[in-house]
């Protein structure tokens, strides 16, 4: 029998947040499925204990920084609902996360009346993860994007904090082989012509997050022009 988890302190916050999106998400008012429906669910998979960073916190962070994007984004109830399922499914030894968790936004939506062109949009903004590098013009992709992105900018502390959730996260990884791993993390984000591509991304979180991640390599004894 499967001991339930502790309910998050914002579990009526998300609850809400996720009943308002489908909602919106809908383009009809007609009788349909509960909005709330998959709403515990998800919240149970985000609260899975053995997570340390992708938890619930970081979906309720993701979802608050898409809302300081609102107005860069083409269609912000696929950002939102793309946040709620970009990390459903999550094992730190796995490649298959995105994908899996794009398959259940593909199966979920149909059945909350999601029609099929916003939720193939979902599906391919969770997917989108993988990379975190939005082809030019795709705006709803930016959003995600930068939202996800947004604790490299974080200060100083609250960075550490994060990164030391990650290495918990990969616990299981021997010191030597997670600092190579994590090195080339950091590399292949700062190779990137631009970390944040909306304007207000750009404008507030790329310099900070550059600093923290060269700062990061560092501490790994590692550059980040090696």
């Amino acid at each position: 029998m499967s001991r339930a988890l502790p309910e998050h302190p914002a579990h009526d916050e998300l609850t809400g947040r996720w009943a308002d999106t489908v909602l919106r998400a809908r383009d009809t008012d007609a009788c349909m499925p509960s909005p709330y429906r998959y709403a515990h669910e998800l919240l149970r998979r985000w609260a899975e204990p053995h997570r340390r960073y992708h938890t619930t916190d970081h979906l309720l962070a993701v979802l608050r920084r898409i809302d300081e994007l609102a107005d860069c984004a083409d269609d912000l109830p696929a950002v939102q609902l793309a946040a709620w399922f970009h990390d459903a499914y999550y094992l730190p030894d796995r490649s298959t996360n995105e994908e899996r968790s794009a398959r259940l936004a593909e199966k979920a939506l149909p059945e909350l009346d999601i029609d099929p062109a916003r939720t193939a949009e979902v599906a391919r903004l969770v997917r989108l993860t993988v990379t975190h590098d939005p082809a030019p013009g795709d705006r709803n992709g930016e959003v995600l994007c930068d939202a996800d992105l947004a604790i490299l900018a974080a200060a100083p502390e609250a960075y550490e904090a994060y990164t030391a959730a990650v290495r918990e996260e990969y616990g299981f990884v021997p010191d030597d082989a997670f600092r190579e791993g994590r090195a080339a993390v950091l590399r292949q984000l700062l190779d990137l012509s631009r970390l944040f591509r909306t304007p207000y991304g750009a404008e507030r979180w790329e310099a900070p997050a550059r600093r923290n991640m060269t700062a990061e390599l560092e501490r790994l004894g590692t550059r980040a022009g090696m």
